[in-house]
C-alpha cells in the first residue's frame, strides 16, 4: 500500500515472533511486512491458530517484538521503553473478546474507568457526559446505571466497546468485537468505529470472523500458519 509517512498509522517490516524456549520453541509470526493508513478499518481474517491475535498484540505494544520492526503512531516497538509502550497504550483503545468489566462498578462507572485509563485531565462531571454519550450510542442509554449481572452477554460487550471508544483513541485494536452481539448491535459497533475513522482519523485493525463486516473493511488481511496469504481492498 502506498502512504505518505503522514498518512501511515502502523507500520510493519520483518515481523518474526517465536512462543517457548529451546526445543519447545514454535515460530507464530513469520515475516510480516504490513502498513494501516490513518482512518482506515481493517479486517484480519484467517483460521484459527493462524497467528491474528499473536499479531495484534505485538503491533498493540500488548506483546513484546522480539524480531523485526513495528512502528506504532511514529513510535518503534522493538526494544521500546516502558513508559514509551504506556504512552501508547493511552494513545489506544483494547476491545478483546472477554469483556473484562468490573463487576463492582456500573456500566457508566467501567466506561469512565477508560477516561482514568487514558490520563485525560477532564472534571467528573464532564467524564460522565462523556461516558453517558459513548453509551447512548452503543444503545445502553437505559442500562447507564446497572451492573455487569444485570446486563446481557451482548450488552456487556458493548459497554466493553463504549470503555474502549470514550477515550477518543488514535487506534483501536479489537479481538471479535461483534462475537456476542446480534446483527444490528454488531453493525452499529462498526458503523461507530467508521465514523471515527472518517472524522477524527481512528484507525481500527480488527480480528473476526464475522462475515457480516467484510462490507464495511477498507481492506482485508488474511493470515494463515503466522504469514500474510492475502490482501485486498474491500468492495465498495
Amino acid at each position: 500500500m502506498n502512504t505518505k509517512p503522514d498518512e501511515t498509522a502502523i507500520v510493519v517490516k520483518g515481523l518474526n515472533h517465536w512462543f517457548g524456549t529451546g526445543e519447545a520453541r514454535k515460530q507464530a509470526i513469520y515475516d510480516v511486512d504490513l502498513s494501516f493508513r490513518r482512518g482506515s478499518l481493517t479486517v484480519l481474517m484467517g483460521p484459527s491458530g493462524s497467528g491474528k491475535t499473536t499479531f495484534l498484540t505485538l503491533i498493540g505494544c500488548l506483546r513484546d517484538v522480539m524480531d523485526g520492526s513495528v512502528q506504532l503512531l511514529g513510535h518503534e516497538l522493538n526494544g521500546a521503553s516502558t513508559a514509551t509502550n504506556e504512552m501508547l497504550r493511552r494513545r489506544s483503545g483494547f476491545i478483546f473478546q472477554a469483556h473484562n468489566l468490573h463487576e463492582s462498578l456500573s456500566a457508566i462507572q467501567n466506561v469512565m474507568m477508560g477516561l482514568q485509563v487514558h490520563g485525560r485531565g477532564i472534571d467528573k462531571r464532564q467524564t460522565r457526559e462523556a461516558a453517558a454519550h459513548i453509551l447512548g450510542l452503543v444503545g445502553l442509554a437505559d442500562r447507564v446505571e446497572y451492573l455487569p449481572g444485570n446486563l446481557s452477554g451482548g450488552q456487556k460487550q458493548r459497554v466493553a466497546v463504549a470503555r474502549a471508544l470514550v477515550g477518543n483513541p488514535e487506534v483501536v485494536f479489537a479481538d471479535e468485537p461483534t462475537a456476542a452481539l446480534d446483527r444490528e448491535s454488531g453493525m452499529n459497533v462498526v458503523k461507530i468505529l467508521k465514523r471515527l475513522g472518517a472524522e477524527r482519523g481512528t484507525t481500527t485493525i480488527m480480528v473476526t470472523h464475522d462475515g457480516r463486516i467484510l462490507e464495511q473493511a477498507d481492506r482485508i488481511v488474511t493470515l494463515e500458519d503466522g504469514r500474510v496469504v492475502g490482501k485486498s481492498d474491500a468492495a465498495p
